[in-house]
């Protein structure tokens, strides 16, 4: 297995490319399930999940091709298998992503429970009451939903959807199926993310009817057919917070090109409280770190508050800061797997329950760390980017699910890291 060998103590300087969104592909990737005509994704990331994502659309009957610019071009006219199998969907979740556009086109589905990181319980059934709310019959059996409309239906129908929790893919697999329902959809306590809202934009593109998207109520009206388009993926903004950060805590100037400011208010506000300068500029974002910052407290909540996917990464901030903080996490019931990993590095945590009590230190030292999520395998980076001496990160098949090329763009910016095979 790979691993990453950092040597730390290097201030970053220069300008990073930031890649597309993970959140925002996979769920674009599946929306091309719904319609006949080919459909071509720019700026697409060069990640695990994404290639697993292709597979699985192949193994449908999917014709799908990788362009060295990024692109992916889909043709889902030629589907013949409306199935996603536990072996291609066990290392990711948002293999039930497919389970509203399949319905929505072919009237029935068979889908495996998902996998993904183990940091927490991610249940599926708001998605199945959704899908049953629109009429369908949905039964889970030997590890999988099987899902059918009633005899004599042609299409889903549409309804008032309101979860029992604020949940994204559940929102991004309604906002598919919906699109393709006979009559109305209202979904309540939707999502709001960024990702979500570049999703509707790509159903309209291909002749959805959808208002309301990036609010918590979003109207669907469904249509007979949707077309092919072209679509730009937004761009990654977990991966701009995790490199806002890294700059944050190892000093430097570092402008990152396709950052958006707009959807990152929340970390924003607290590096320049922490005593970052964070710009928006033509080209992204720019930040600028120079001295030791001061230790925040943030609590994590559903977007537009801090993102739970970016806790790992400003705990880490927190570590070498001045003062002390409370990292309160609301979100995933098992995301503190980083906390002992970081205490190895020389960090002072404590865990009570949701809340982690952080006492910043003087410096933190390299040694040998292992990765248990994505989110966490960004933070060990970064831990070992300001550490005194070498550390080597193990597991980091995590890191490579969700950031595209992560080591190669921080050489680029002066960090010494390399990945040992």
């Amino acid at each position: 297995m790979d691993k990453l060998l950092i040597r730390g103590g290097r201030p970053l300087n220069g300008t990073v490319q930031i890649s597309g969104a993970k959140n925002a592909a996979l769920p674009e990737l599946c929306a091309a399930l719904l319609s006949d005509s080919p459909v071509l994704l720019l700026n697409v990331p060069q990640l695990q999940d994404v290639s697993t994502m292709l597979k699985l659309l192949r193994n449908m009957g999917v014709v799908a091709q990788r362009q060295e610019d990024g692109s992916v071009q889909l043709d889902a006219g030629p589907l013949s298998l409306p199935e996603a199998p536990y072996e291609l969907v066990k290392t990711m979740r948002a293999s039930v992503l497919a389970l509203g556009p399949l319905l929505a086109r072919f009237g029935k589905a068979r889908v495996s429970l998902p996998g993904g990181c183990a940091i927490g319980s991610r249940p599926v059934d708001q998605h199945i009451k959704g899908m049953q709310a629109m009429g369908a019959n949905i039964v889970v059996e030997h590890g999988y939903m099987i899902a059918s409309l009633p005899e004599g239906w042609t299409r889903l129908r549409g309804a008032k959807i309101t979860t029992d929790m604020v949940t994204v893919t559940g929102t991004e697999n309604f906002l598919m199926a919906a699109s393709l329902a006979e009559g109305e959809t209202i979904l309540e306590n939707a999502a709001q993310e960024p990702e979500i809202s570049d999703l509707a934009e790509m159903l309209i593109k291909m002749g959805a009817k959808i208002e309301g998207h990036g609010s918590s109520r979003i109207r669907i009206q469904g249509v007979d057919k949707l077309y092919g388009c072209t679509h730009q993926v937004v761009a990654d903004r977990i991966e701009t917070g995790t490199f806002l950060c890294v700059v944050a805590a190892t000093g430097g100037d570092v402008v990152l090109q396709h950052g958006r400011a707009d959807h990152l208010d929340a970390v924003i506000d607290k590096l320049r409280d922490a005593g970052a300068t964070v710009t928006a500029v033509a080209e992204g974002i720019r930040i600028q770190s120079q001295g030791r910052l001061k230790a925040q407290n943030f609590r994590t909540t559903e977007y537009p508050g801090f993102p739970t996917d970016m806790q790992a990464q400003f705990m880490a901030l927190n570590c070498i800061s001045s003062g002390a903080s409370k990292v309160t996490e609301t979100i995933f019931e098992n995301r503190f797997m980083h906390v002992n990993e970081l205490v190895r590095l020389g960090a002072k945590i404590q865990i009570d329950g949701k809340v982690a009590l952080v006492e910043g230190v003087d410096k933190l030292s390299g040694a040998t760390v292992m990765a248990t999520d994505l989110r966490a395998s960004a933070s060990l980076v970064m831990a070992g980017l300001v550490a005194e001496g070498e550390t080597t990160v193990e597991r980091i098949y995590h890191l490579d699910r969700g950031y595209d090329q992560m080591e190669t763009k921080l050489r680029g910016i002066g960090a010494d890291i390399e990945r040992v095979k």
